[in-house]
C-alpha cells in the first residue's frame, strides 16, 4: 500500500473539534452576539433582564463561551513561551470584563478569533497545493490487453503494462509511446510552454496532458516512482521544511506585551493601587496591532486585485520588501514562451526562402513546438506553400514527407550526427538557442535557428531591482540547456545562472539562498511549485496552473513584469503605512501608560483615550484603501498608475 493517495497527497483526517473549526465557531458566535447586542439597544432602555440590560446578555454569551476558548489557547501559547500581541489582548479582555466594558471585551474576542481563522487559512496553503497536484492526475488508467481496455487503479499499474491515453487525458505514469501519433502538453512539468509531438518511441512524462489523438504507451515506472509523483514528494518535503516566519504584529507584540505588563506591575507595586494596574493594561490594549494591521493588509490586497494581481498569502505583502535575492525561472517568466525563427542558414545551392517554404509546407502537419514559428516566418515572408504527401514523424528521424515531389526531412542537429557522423563536417557549429536541420532529398538543405524572445522590459526590470528595491543578488534557474540560459543571462544582465536544473535541484538552490538572505522566486510551471513554496516570497506567472498558484504567495495571471513592479510598490507602501499605524499607536500607548502609571488616567478615561488612539491608527491604515493610485517605477522612469 502506497503512502500517498492519488499521486502523492498524504491522507489527512481533520478532527471534528479541531482548533481551526473551534476558532471558526467562536468567530461566528461573536459576530452574531455583537449584532444581537446592537439590535437589542432599543429594548434595553425599558426592559432589564435579571438586573442587566437585555443588550448585554448576548455579550455575556460571547464572553463566557468564546473567551473561554481563546484564553485556553493563549495559556497554551504562554506555556510554550510564545508571548505576542494576542497574549496582551487576553489580559486586556480580562481587564475589560472586570471593568464592565463588555462590548470592548467582545470586540477583542472578535479580533483574536478572526486573526486565528485567517492565520489557519494561510497555513493551509501547503496542503492546498498538494491537493491541486493530486486533482490533475487521473483516478484510473486504461490498461490495454489486445483489443480489450480495462480501467484500473494507478496503484495497479506494473512496469510493461500497455496504457491507452485518451484525448485530453493526463498520462498516469512515465512510459514510451508504442502506438499512435499526436502531441502532449508537458509545460507544467518541464517549464517549456510547448506542445511536444509524440510518435512511437517517444518518451512520455506522467502528468503530461494528451492532445487530440489516442496514444498507447508502455509503462516504464510505477505511478509512485514516476516524474509527477517525484515532484509531489519534493513539494511535500519543501513545505515540511519551510521555516516559520513571524509576522510584523507578532514581532512587535513579542516585546510590547511583556513591557506593558512590567509597567503595570511596577505601577501597582509602587503605588499599592490595583486600579493603576488595570488602567495601564487598558491603555496598553494592542488594538493598533489587532485592527490596523488587518485593515492595511486588506487594503493592499484590494489595490493589488484592481491591478490584476491575486494575493493568496497576505504575509507576502509584509515579506516582499525584505527580500534581498531575486531568483527567476526562465521560460514564461523572463521570456514570452513563444519561440521565433531568427536565422536561416541555407546550404550552398539553396535559397533561404525556398528552404523555408519547403519546411513550412511540411510543418503544417506537425505539432512540434517549433512548427508554429516556422509557419509564422513563412507567412511573414508571404511564401506560397507546396503540396505535401506521405507525411510521417518517426523516432530519431523527425518529420518527413514529400513536398512538390522532393523528399523533405525536419530533424535535429544531434539526431542527424548520431545517425550519420559525417554530417558533423557539413553542419554549422552548434549555437545557443533552439534549432532544427532541413534535409532535401537526403542532402543537407539548411539550419533553422530559433529563440524564445526575452520580455521587452526584462533587462530594465532586472536592472532596477538593485538600485530601487535593494536586491543584492539576481539569479536565473532553468531546466533549459546551458547555452540558451547563458545567452539570456548576458542579455538581461544576470550574473549568476544555473541550467539543466530539475525541480529537486531548484529547491536546493532556493533553500540555500534563503538561508543566507530572504528570497523572491518567480516561476510559472508545476516544476517550479516546490521552489515557490520554500522561497521567502513566491510569485507565480500565468493563469493555467492551480498548483503553481497554490504554492505561491501571489499570482500574476497576465504574466507581466510591470505588474510585479507594481506589487513591489504596493507592498512597500503597505509596510510603511502598517509600521506607521502600529508604531505610532504603540508610542501613543506608551505615553498614556506613563500617565496611567502615575494615576493621572483612570481605567475608564484610559479606555476612552485608547479608543482615540485606535481611531488614529485605523484612519491611517485606511489611507491605502482610499488611495486612488500608487507610484511604480522601472529603471528610474516613474509612472503613475491608477
Amino acid at each position: 500500500m502506497h503512502a500517498y493517495q492519488h499521486g502523492g497527497v498524504p491522507e489527512q483526517k481533520t478532527p471534528i473539534w479541531s482548533a481551526v473549526r473551534l476558532n471558526r465557531a467562536v468567530l461566528i458566535l461573536t459576530v452574531v452576539g455583537i449584532v444581537t447586542h446592537f439590535a437589542l439597544i432599543p429594548v434595553s432602555i425599558s426592559v432589564p433582564v435579571f438586573g442587566h440590560a437585555a443588550m448585554d446578555w448576548p455579550l455575556f454569551a460571547v464572553i463566557a463561551l468564546g473567551g473561554g476558548v481563546l484564553i485556553f489557547e493563549i495559556v497554551q501559547k504562554a506555556l510554550a513561551r510564545d508571548f505576542g500581541a494576542d497574549f496582551l489582548a487576553v489580559l486586556a479582555f480580562v481587564t475589560g470584563v472586570v471593568l464592565g466594558e463588555y462590548l470592548a471585551a467582545a470586540l477583542i474576542i472578535l479580533m483574536l478569533s478572526g486573526g486565528q481563522v485567517l492565520e489557519a487559512f494561510a497555513m493551509r496553503k501547503a496542503s492546498s497545493a498538494l491537493n491541486a497536484l493530486a486533482d490533475r492526475m487521473p483516478r484510473v488508467a486504461h490498461r490495454k490487453d489486445g483489443e480489450n481496455i480495462t480501467d484500473i487503479s494507478l496503484d495497479d499499474i506494473v512496469i510493461g503494462d500497455l496504457i491507452a491515453i485518451f484525448p485530453h487525458d493526463t498520462a498516469p505514469v512515465d512510459g514510451v509511446v508504442v502506438d499512435g501519433h499526436g502531441a502532449m502538453d508537458e509545460s507544467y512539468l518541464t517549464g517549456e510552454p510547448f506542445v511536444v509531438a509524440k510518435a512511437p518511441g517517444a518518451s512520455v512524462l506522467s502528468g503530461a496532458i494528451n492532445g487530440d489523438a489516442v496514444l498507447v504507451i508502455r509503462g516504464e515506472r510505477l505511478s509512485s516512482e514516476s516524474r509527477y509523483a517525484q515532484i509531489m514528494q519534493v513539494m511535500q518535503e519543501a513545505e515540511q521544511k519551510r521555516p516559520k516566519i513571524r509576522r510584523i504584529g507578532d514581532q512587535i507584540g513579542a516585546w510590547f506585551a511583556p513591557f506593558a505588563l512590567l509597567v503595570a506591575f511596577i505601577a501597582w507595586y509602587l503605588s499599592g493601587d490595583s486600579v493603576r494596574f488595570l488602567a495601564v493594561l487598558v491603555v496598553a490594549t494592542p488594538c493598533p496591532l489587532l485592527i490596523a494591521i488587518p485593515i492595511t493588509i486588506m487594503s493592499a490586497i484590494s489595490m493589488a486585485a484592481r491591478r490584476g494581481i491575486v494575493i493568496s498569502d497576505p504575509t507576502v505583502l509584509e515579506r516582499l520588501p525584505t527580500c534581498k535575492t531575486a531568483i527567476f525561472d526562465k521560460t514564461g517568466t523572463l521570456t514570452y514562451g513563444r519561440p521565433e525563427l531568427v536565422e536561416v542558414l541555407p546550404a550552398s545551392g539553396h535559397g533561404a526562402n525556398e528552404v523555408l517554404r519547403l519546411a513550412a509546407s511540411l510543418e503544417r502537419y506537425s505539432k512540434h513546438p517549433l512548427a508554429t514559428a516556422v509557419l509564422a516566418a513563412a507567412e511573414s515572408r508571404k511564401l506560397a506553400l507546396g503540396d505535401v504527401a506521405r507525411v510521417s514523424e518517426k523516432p530519431g528521424q523527425g518529420l518527413v514527407g514529400a513536398v512538390d515531389g522532393q523528399e523533405i526531412a525536419v530533424t535535429h542537429h544531434k539526431k542527424l550526427i548520431a545517425s550519420d557522423p559525417a554530417m558533423a563536417e557539413i553542419l554549422p557549429p552548434d549555437a545557443s538557442g533552439l534549432e532544427c536541420v532541413i534535409m532535401i532529398d537526403g542532402a543537407y538543405g539548411a539550419t533553422l535557428r530559433f529563440r524564445d524572445s526575452p520580455r521587452a522590459d526584462g533587462r530594465n526590470f532586472v536592472g532596477h531591482l538593485g538600485p530601487v528595491h535593494n536586491f543584492n543578488k539576481v539569479m536565473l534557474l532553468s531546466g533549459d540547456r546551458a547555452s540558451e540560459v547563458s545567452h539570456l543571462s548576458k542579455l538581461l544582465g544576470i550574473d549568476e545562472s544555473f541550467a539543466s536544473q530539475s525541480p529537486e535541484q531548484k529547491v536546493e538552490i532556493v533553500r540555500r539562498e534563503t538561508a543566507l538572505a530572504p528570497t523572491l522566486f518567480m516561476g510559472d510551471g508545476i516544476n517550479d511549485a516546490p521552489a515557490l513554496a520554500v522561497a521567502t516570497v513566491g510569485i507565480a506567472f500565468g493563469k493555467h496552473s492551480s498548483v503553481t498558484a497554490e504554492a505561491a504567495g501571489a499570482v500574476i495571471p497576465e504574466s507581466s513584469l510591470q505588474a510585479v513592479d507594481e506589487l513591489f510598490h504596493i507592498s512597500m507602501t503597505m509596510r510603511r503605512i502598517l509600521l506607521q499605524s502600529v508604531i505610532g499607536g504603540m508610542v501613543l500607548s506608551i505615553f498614556a501608560m506613563g500617565f496611567a502609571a502615575f494615576g493621572y488616567i483612570s481605567p475608564v478615561a484610559g479606555a476612552v483615550l485608547q479608543e482615540g488612539i485606535d481611531v488614529i491608527a485605523i484612519v491611517n491604515a485606511l489611507r491605502l484603501a482610499l488611495a486612488g493610485n500608487i507610484r511604480a517605477d522601472l529603471v528610474g522612469d516613474e509612472k503613475q498608475i491608477s
